[in-house]
């Protein structure tokens, strides 16, 4: 998957997420997820938890945080990189 451009990748992620969607809402409702490799990595109660985890342990990305059950995405340009604010660390 290293060849392949972010953006495919994402779309991706946003596949597999797409997928996934029953399972999720069933059992993850109004959390937050990682998808990364096309696979579910976690969930967690709210974004920042979520965001920091992945750049942990994926480091800039492509993944996919998405709150589940939520009706509206809002996608980002490509350009926009996430960074936390405030850290404990």
């Amino acid at each position: 998957m290293a060849d392949v451009p972010a953006a495919d990748r994402l779309d991706e992620e946003i596949a597999a997420y797409d997928r996934m969607r029953d399972d999720l809402e069933r059992d993850h409702l109004g959390q937050w997820v990682v998808v990364r490799d096309e696979r579910l990595f976690n969930a967690f109660d709210d974004f920042q938890d979520a965001a920091d985890a992945a750049v942990r342990n994926f480091g800039r990305g492509p993944y996919l945080i998405r709150r589940v059950g939520a009706s509206r995405v809002t996608q980002l340009p490509a350009s926009v990189l996430y960074r936390p604010v405030a850290s404990d660390d």
